[in-house]
């Protein structure tokens, strides 16, 4: 298995080369990512040559849709989908209150929803809302010490009331990776639907949503090298039952019953440049080799995994090591247990402060609670100073580290 060329990456992005931003050793990734060149200039012909109503007989009319399709189908390749399965809607929040007004159609009062208090708030506010009509909701805590989740807790939860339980692939606090496909299977044993929020996990390599055996799974474009707006994955047997949300002459035509107003045009299409960029990846470091595109995907986020862990093991080391300074989560990377989405706040300085002086020493991050609110108060961490979050992904590299390390040192 080859290396990532760090290099090779950093001149996709022209960020890393523009006047304003290329100053900055930018650890603010787990907010929304830098974009490829390949996404900029997709959404420059889009609006440059076909900015016009698609799916039109004229030219720049069936280009538009064309590249509107293209994104939909290689994304769906990409995650292992089928492309009657995904949803490209304005962001994971909006897609999730979509789902779950969509799914209390199936549920009555007394059922059961499990959701637990170390996700974002995406993924807790939506299906917690069910309480409003009879749902009751129960709480997976995470452990006060570890900040992680213990399944055994889980089992104590789940009953044949049981009807949905909503989990975080990845927390964007703790950056642990829980273990998404045994916590399905174990859902799956009471009949319950799961919902994984995947917005923290895919910015490090593009699950495989048939492997894992979700009934739902999604996750934030905008984070994964894209533009603001989030795709919403379910099975085509459970879409096939909820009710429409969309205009009423839209009624069957799954799934675009769950994106009331449909697509944003011109970043659905520039997602094409997504995909450009993840095959470029591949072809780079995998020359002569053609396998298919969910291969490719595999290959690449080995290559992600390996470098992510290289250049965040040498900051999480040093961070806990500091007594003056809590780290949240594993203290390292092993396998692919934890996301380089590093937080921690310090002892008699507040994280705001904290923030303020990296940022003065050229580290762009911020404190904040980072919309999971519950997370930082089952770890006693005041909610309006939040945690100093310092997020990579692969295109950080060990200057960035060796940077931000040298800054706290100073401070």
């Amino acid at each position: 298995m080859p290396k990532l060329d760090i290099d090779y990456v950093r001149t996709q992005f022209p960020a890393f080369n523009d006047p304003l931003s290329a100053k900055w050793s930018f650890f603010e990734n787990a907010g929304g990512s830098y974009v490829p060149s390949t996404v900029i200039e997709r959404l420059n012909h889009f609006m440059t040559s076909t900015k016009v109503q698609p799916y039109a007989e004229f030219d720049t009319s069936a280009i538009a849709g064309e590249n509107m399709d293209k994104a939909t189908n290689y994304f769906a390749e990409m995650i292992n989908a089928g492309n009657d399965e995904i949803i490209i809607g304005s962001s994971t929040t909006m897609n999730m209150y979509v789902l779950s007004n969509a799914i209390r159609s199936l549920l009555k009062p007394g059922d059961e929803v499990i959701v637990t208090n170390q996700d974002h708030e995406a993924n807790i506010g939506a299906w917690r809302r069910l309480a409003e009509h009879g749902m009751v909701v129960k709480e997976w805590q995470t452990n006060s010490d570890t900040a992680e989740l213990d399944v055994d807790d889980l089992k104590e939860l789940l009953s044949e009331k049981t009807r949905i339980v909503a989990v975080t692939h990845c927390s964007n606090i703790v950056g642990s990776i829980n273990d998404l496909k045994s916590i399905a299977e174990l859902v799956h044993q009471y009949d319950a639907f799961i919902v994984g929020d995947g917005v923290s996990y895919a910015p490090h390599g593009f699950p495989d949503v048939k492997s894992l055996d979700v009934d739902f799974y999604a996750f934030s474009l905008y984070k994964t090298y894209g533009p603001h707006l989030g795709l919403l994955y379910g099975k085509k047997e459970i879409l096939n039952q909820l009710p429409n949300q969309n205009h009423e002459f839209l009624e069957g035509d799954v799934p675009y019953t769950l994106n009331p107003g449909g697509p944003n045009h011109e970043e659905l299409s520039c997602l094409v440049g997504v995909y450009e960029y993840f095959m470029n990846l591949f072809e780079h470091h995998f020359p002569g080799e053609n396998p298919p595109i969910r291969e490719k995907i595999h290959k690449v986020n080995e290559l992600i995994a390996e470098h992510e862990k290289e250049i965040a093991n040498p900051l999480l080391d040093y961070l806990s090591n500091r007594s003056d300074i809590r780290l949240i989560g594993k203290k390292t990377i092993t396998g692919k247990d934890r996301a380089p989405t590093i937080a921690f706040t310090m002892k008699n300085k507040s994280s705001k402060d904290l923030s303020s002086e990296l940022v003065k020493h050229g580290i762009a991050t911020r404190n904040d609670n980072f919309y999971a609110w519950r997370c930082l108060m089952a770890l006693s961490i005041d909610v309006d100073d939040g945690v100093v979050r310092t997020s990579m992904v692969h295109y950080n590299n060990h200057e960035d580290v060796s940077k931000l390390i040298s800054a706290l040192k100073q401070i």
